[in-house]
């Protein structure tokens, strides 16, 4: 069993039908085909506000090609310092800012706390032309360390950004394993909590390689547009983009193969828990960071299972991630598996 990543799985088959189904016929390119003009009417019914939908391949992509429109070439963005887009996606923010900074900041297992945003802003001291001023906020969702933000944490960020009339941008790519895990609306912890631009996540979650970036302020959309299309991500069949993101909301498959990773996640941690790993932060999403002996840890990889060290919580840390194709039946069975 493979749990280096949520990226390793197949397409699931919904969205693989989908783009089969495009190959059919003929369709207008850069998004003038009939499946992109359904895009912006299913992403509203989804999360109940007229949003915006600009699609692209990668999550880097949509994470920081939708910052681009909150920042200018001079200002900030206050993220974690454990952030994907800190740590994780090289320059992007400042390539595509135009040299916009990130300025990063602590918080427990991964999170920015209001408070502290709060106490961070009012002691930032502008020097005019000469300093990086903060001008957005950017959350992950899941965070990197797979905890989750509430709904209560999300809108006290969100009325932070606004007393310091600050946009807000949370990185989605696992919002579906946060939503299902909330058991919440997404409204509850986008727009409704102040949230100006999401990235919404669907490789991770069964999709071939799309995410979309939701502008919540449609004024956002010609400026992000832009920038998709300087940066390369403007794709001429932009229809299997489309195809993709529709068949991952029909029927709520996004958060069918959500729930399903994070149910097997959960399984998971009890089964190492049995074998005497413990975990680092309370499982709530779909990825377990856990600490274990190394006897444990070469004793699962001898058993064939696959996970990566995560160093930057000690030398004992390890992460785990679960998909939603991920077996629950051999993961519940795992510690016998592993005695045998």
């Amino acid at each position: 069993m493979n749990f280096s990543s949520d990226n390793i799985t197949p397409i699931c088959p919904e969205i693989l039908a989908a783009i089969a189904a495009e190959s059919d016929a003929d369709a207008l390119p850069y998004g003038a085909d009939d499946k992109s003009g359904q895009l912006d009417k299913a992403f509203s019914t989804l999360f109940g506000i007229d949003v915006c939908v600009v699609p692209v391949a990668t999550g880097t992509a949509a994470n920081v090609i939708g910052l681009s429109g909150l920042v200018s070439p001079f200002g900030g963005v206050v993220c974690h310092h454990h952030a994907h887009i800190n740590v994780t996606e090289s320059t992007g923010v400042a390539f595509y800012g135009g040299g916009a900074k990130l300025l990063g900041m602590d918080g427990p297992s991964a999170k920015i706390e209001a408070d502290a945003l709060d106490a961070y802003l009012n002691k930032h001291v502008s020097n005019g032309m000469h300093s990086v001023d903060p001008e957005c906020v950017a959350i992950t969702q899941s965070t990197e360390f797979g905890t989750i933000y509430s709904v209560d944490e999300i809108q006290a960020i969100g009325s932070v950004c606004q007393k310091h009339d600050m946009r807000l941008f949370m990185d989605g790519a696992r919002f579906a394993n946060a939503t299902a895990a909330l058991d919440c609306h997404p409204s509850e912890i986008t727009w409704k909590a102040g949230v100006d631009v999401l990235s919404f996540g669907a490789t991770k979650n069964g999709a071939l390689a799309v995410d979309a970036i939701i502008l919540f302020d449609p004024e956002l959309r010609r400026k992000t547009e832009q920038n998709r299309k300087r940066g390369g991500h403007l794709f001429s069949k932009h229809r299997y983009l489309a195809a993709q993101l529709l068949a991952y909301l029909e029927d709520d498959l996004w958060l069918r193969n959500a729930r399903h990773a994070n149910a097997a996640a959960q399984a998971l941690a009890k089964s190492l828990s049995t074998m005497g790993a413990k975990p680092a932060f309370v499982p709530q999403g779909n990825e377990l960071f856990i600490h274990m002996t190394n006897p444990l840890a070469e004793k699962l990889r001898a058993a064939g299972i696959v996970f990566r060290p995560w160093p930057s919580l000690g030398p004992d840390a390890y992460r785990f991630v679960c998909a939603w194709n991920s077996p629950i039946e051999m993961i519940r069975a795992l510690p016998k598996t592993i005695d045998q």
